[in-house]
């Protein structure tokens, strides 16, 4: 803090110093321009009352008009008492009379003679050799008959300017240094009395900052210092309660995470594992000890697992994932990867967490294969019953029309059972992943054209209008046979669920990357009917199996409860995502986001 006052004071002494040197030389500065200037009109006065009593074309040989200017210019001088100078037109010194015309060399290059043949009159101020002095120059040219036959040229000494000039230094600095004296004193005395609360205070914010919120400032003023006092006691108190609060916080974010099932790894904007809970440990096989500080993808783990973990740091976009991982035990698990972002910041890492699926799945893989072993064992008899109302309706009973109607019952159950078996068995494919996906480039207008026409005859029954809204250039990647299943399952259920006299819309556009980059764009398809509608409570089921909003309605439409549920999951199978607005009596609007490019 002494280095702090001393700095102080010599603040104030530079300030106080620089502003009187600033002044001094400011009137230095005025003081010699002023002079100049006067002496330049006095010696132009002259040189004008001059020129009405010279002859600048004096005839003779040249060594008579070098004695005749010469003897002139002398004469001038006394009355003058500054140098005179004759010059012929171009430059030629005809006269001087401090030197002999003949050892001066040209002068047409003079700044004072170009000056006045361009403007009419010409100043200079230099220092001359042939005089040894600091000289004020001012030139006029001599006119006969519209041309300049010469030029005439006084000159005089700046000495006595420049000596006034040093007086007025000699009195500037002697000033300068009893101000300096002055200043060091007071500055002193008020750096002083600035520093020694500054340095109270500072201590105790050294304390504060050494984490002993205990520590206050002693405030006796209240003047700018005292307030400084103030809120240093008042910040302390907000530390120590954050601080506890913070602790608090702290030891309960380490309860959770050392209690979670699920596993929990962060990384830093820099690729570093900065934390790993005890699930994580578990399920990846290593313990915090050996990937702390390391890089994911120097911390020996599975070759997928770190290219999902790249792919979401570049795409830095929510990832979740499920994969089969062999070490320390072969298990399956969810991953979801979050990019962490915070204020100021675009990216300052990821957070991964980490659930062990494997018993779910193990579960919903023996639910699959059970329906899809009894859906087959069914297949067979249902079959024959189809077989035997096809025979039945192309024979003849005693009762026609009776054996007709039951025969069409049997016919239209059959076909529900055969509709429901073939949609457990797909469904039972799509979950297991036994259908590789074919992605080709489709041409997405004449496609949804297509789709539109193989329900014409089924909306037309209805009287219902169809319409569509595709980009003629669109273009898109995806499986065609399992995209124009997805479309006309919904395009068939909003066909169903509106009643006669409405309208079935699907509008197709492309949704551009948030990131700039092409190969997140998006497609995105709306379909919207003016149906019955959903109400809010059962949206979230709708893509559950077998779940009904009306279980008579969709007994009368023919549906068989698993339509949504795979369309979901071809959805997911594309890397896509689906979502539904509804309201009752309105109409029910479902849309798709799907990869542009795979």
């Amino acid at each position: 803090m002494n280095m702090f006052r001393a700095r102080l004071t010599l603040i104030f002494m530079a300030l106080i110093g620089a502003s009187v040197l600033a002044v001094g030389i400011f009137m230095a500065s005025m003081l010699r321009n002023s002079y100049i200037e006067s002496l330049k009109l006095n010696m132009e006065r002259e040189l004008r009352i001059i020129m009405t009593t010279v002859n600048m074309q004096q005839t003779g040989t040249e060594e008579e008009k070098l004695e005749f200017y010469t003897k002139q210019a002398e004469l001038l001088k006394k009355s003058a008492d500054a140098r005179v100078t004759f010059l012929q037109a171009d430059g030629k010194v005809l006269g001087d009379s401090d030197r002999k015309a003949s050892e001066l060399e040209s002068h047409a290059n003079r700044e004072e003679i170009i000056e006045a043949a361009r403007d009419g009159i010409g100043y200079a101020t230099r220092y001359s050799d042939s005089v040894g002095k600091n000289l004020l120059y001012v030139a006029l040219p001599v006119p006969s008959g519209g041309e300049t036959v010469g030029f005439l040229r006084l000159s005089m000494s700046l000495t006595e300017i420049d000596n006034s000039i040093r007086n007025v230094w000699f009195v500037l600095l002697g000033g300068l240094a009893a101000v300096f004296a002055l200043a060091a004193l007071i500055s002193y005395r008020v750096a002083f009395n600035i520093t020694r609360p500054i340095e109270l205070i500072t201590s105790v914010a050294q304390q504060i900052t050494d984490m002993n919120y205990k520590y206050r400032v002693t405030v006796n003023k209240k003047d700018e210092i005292g307030q400084l006092g103030t809120a240093i006691n008042r910040m302390a108190d907000s530390l120590q309660l954050q601080m506890e609060r913070i602790l608090e916080d702290e030891s309960r974010l380490k309860s959770v995470l050392e209690n979670m099932i699920s596993g929990v790894v962060m990384i830093d904007r820099e690729g570093k594992i900065v934390l790993l809970n005890r699930s994580a440990e578990e399920i990846l096989g290593f313990s915090s000890m050996e990937l702390l500080g390391k890089r994911f993808d120097q911390a020996k783990q599975q070759y997928e697992f770190t290219q999902l973990i790249q792919e979401c740091i570049e795409s830095r976009e929510h990832i979740r994932d499920e994969m089969v991982f062999y070490f320390p035990s072969e298990r399956i698990l969810e991953i979801n990867l979050n990019p962490i972002s915070q204020q100021g910041q675009d990216w300052s890492g990821l957070l991964i967490v980490l659930h062990d699926i494997t018993a779910v799945r193990r579960l919903e893989r023996m639910r699959s294969e059970f329906v899809a072993n009894v859906s087959h064992e069914l297949k067979t008899p249902i079959a024959a019953v189809k077989g035997f109302a096809e025979t039945l309706l192309a024979g003849a009973l005693n009762d026609k029309e009776t054996a007709r109607s039951f025969l069409q019952i049997i016919f239209d159950e059959s076909e529900r059972l055969n509709r429901l078996i073939g949609d457990i068995l797909e469904l039972s494919k799509i979950e297991s992943k036994r259908i590789p996906l074919q992605f080709s480039p489709i041409h997405l207008a004449p496609f949804v054209h297509n789709c539109i026409n193989v329900l014409n005859a089924q909306a037309s029954a209805k009287d219902i209008k169809m319409t569509m809204e595709v980009p003629g250039d669109l273009y898109m990647e995806a499986d065609e046979d399992r995209l124009r299943q997805i479309l006309i399952n919904l395009l068939s259920n909003g066909i169903n669920y509106t009643p006669e006299g409405g309208q079935v819309s699907i509008s197709v556009q492309h949704v551009p990357s948030l990131t700039g980059l092409a190969e997140a764009d998006q497609v995105r398809f709306t379909i919207n009917d003016t149906g019955i509608g959903i109400p809010k409570k059962d949206i979230p089921r709708i893509f559950e199996r077998f779940y009904r909003v009306d279980k008579a309605r969709s007994r009368v439409s023919g549906g068989t409860g698993l339509g949504l549920s795979i369309v979901k999951h071809l959805i997911d199978l594309h890397k896509g995502s689906i979502r539904v607005e509804s309201e009752v009596g309105v109409g029910t609007t479902f849309k798709i986001d799907m990869p542009l490019i795979h």
